[in-house]
């Protein structure tokens, strides 16, 4: 079963990070369509946080199309258009970023700087490809 957590450090949301945390599992291959998520009250008792908190990003995900609620049943992943990548080229892709990440820091980089500069490699990536 899916288990959610909360950073309570990062300054986001704690709706959006249920909803990143769903957004990234599928796309990673952890969640599949049909898997179901836990149940709000089982949220809230786990983190214990508002259930309105937890509606909110269960609200979310289903206008994302998402997840699909089904009445007695429960909150589910629904079919996706684009595929989760495989297991071999999520290890090699982590393989290749925990070596990057290695690199980074032991050139001296705190987190921060590491996240500005894939954030800037990220975003003239993403415009050359759309050029």
């Amino acid at each position: 079963m899916f288990v959610f957590r909360l950073d309570t450090h990062s300054g986001v949301p704690p709706y959006l990070q249920l909803v990143q945390q769903v957004r990234q599992a599928v796309l990673l291959g952890f969640l599949h369509p049909g898997d179901r998520l836990p149940l709000i009250r089982e949220v809230v008792e786990d983190l214990a946080i508002n259930p309105n908190t937890v509606a909110k990003a269960y609200r979310q995900m289903e206008q994302e199309n998402l997840v699909t609620g089904r009445p007695g049943q429960g909150t589910f992943v629904t079919e996706q258009q684009s595929a989760a990548m495989s297991a071999s080229t999520y290890t090699s892709l982590r393989r290749g970023l925990v070596t990057w990440l290695r690199r980074a820091y032991a050139a001296g980089l705190d987190e921060q700087a590491v996240n500005a500069l894939f954030a800037s490699v990220h975003e003239q990536t993403k415009n050359e490809d759309v050029a």
